[in-house]
């Protein structure tokens, strides 16, 4: 398998190399969604620390680039001590946003998960998106988007949503920005599901951010193709709409 380093430098792309651990599977030996999904986020943020446009570079200009969708799709499930390659390059960048795809390969060089999603840069000071310059987004470079089937990227209502109990956002749902991580939606949208169920596309649409001490108020809707759970405030407003296949 190629290296990160190697590949960056050849492709504007990043990759990692990785073996499924113990706390990564579910009950069926394989590994779960949230746990494919942190590999995707891990490897953007790798990325990033590459290129020189890391965690650190961006608190000191006190900006970031917050998640607004994804659309995962999982071809299998790798399993306990399987060696997987995790690799993501940008696809465009266009006024507030940039697209980013994502693949997992197994040892043969296979791919059994991609991704394909949407960024928006944001000030923190001020709250609220903005244009990133060009110092920014140029050392990412951009790829020729991933050959997957895509969606549009917007989550059809549902008809009909039940109402679900309400919990609290917990201390690790947060991630360095003080908000519930984005993983940890999806995690909360499982929780809804049988125990069985196994998910071969997710759709997330973050609307807002959700933190410590909010109360999420889930809503479910079963259809024959698909289930959507919204996680909502006390409001009514989704956080999230989390649609599984």
């Amino acid at each position: 398998m190629n290296s990160g380093t190697e590949i960056e430098t050849k492709m504007h792309r990043y990759e990692f190399d990785g073996r499924v651990r113990y706390s990564e599977i579910d009950h069926h030996g394989t590994m779960t969604l949230p746990a494919l999904i942190n590999y995707f986020q891990d490897c953007s943020t790798f990325h990033s620390e590459a290129v020189g446009l890391g965690m650190e570079s961006l608190k000191e200009k006190k900006k970031a680039w917050v998640l607004s969708y994804w659309q995962i799709i999982v071809e299998r499930y790798p399993k306990l001590g399987e060696a997987i390659t995790t690799g993501t390059f940008a696809t465009r960048f266009s006024g507030l946003f940039g697209n980013r795809n994502f693949y997992m390969l197994d040892e043969a060089g296979n791919r059994i998960a991609t991704a394909n999603s949407i960024w928006v840069f944001m000030d923190l000071v001020k709250g609220r998106p903005c244009r990133p310059d060009p110092a920014q987004i140029d050392p990412y470079g951009t790829e020729e988007p991933l050959d997957m089937p895509y969606e549009d990227r917007k989550i059809l209502v549902a008809e009909a949503f039940e109402d679900r109990e309400c919990f609290p956002v917990r201390k690790y749902h947060i991630d360095t920005n003080e908000h519930v991580n984005n993983a940890q939606y999806v995690q909360m949208a499982l929780e809804m599901m049988p125990r069985s169920t196994q998910i071969r596309q997710a759709r997330v649409d973050y609307k807002k951010s959700a933190v410590y001490g909010d109360i999420i108020y889930p809503k479910l809707a079963q259809e024959p193709e698909r289930t959507v759970v919204e996680l909502c405030g006390a409001d009514g407003a989704p956080y999230a709409v989390v649609e599984l296949k």
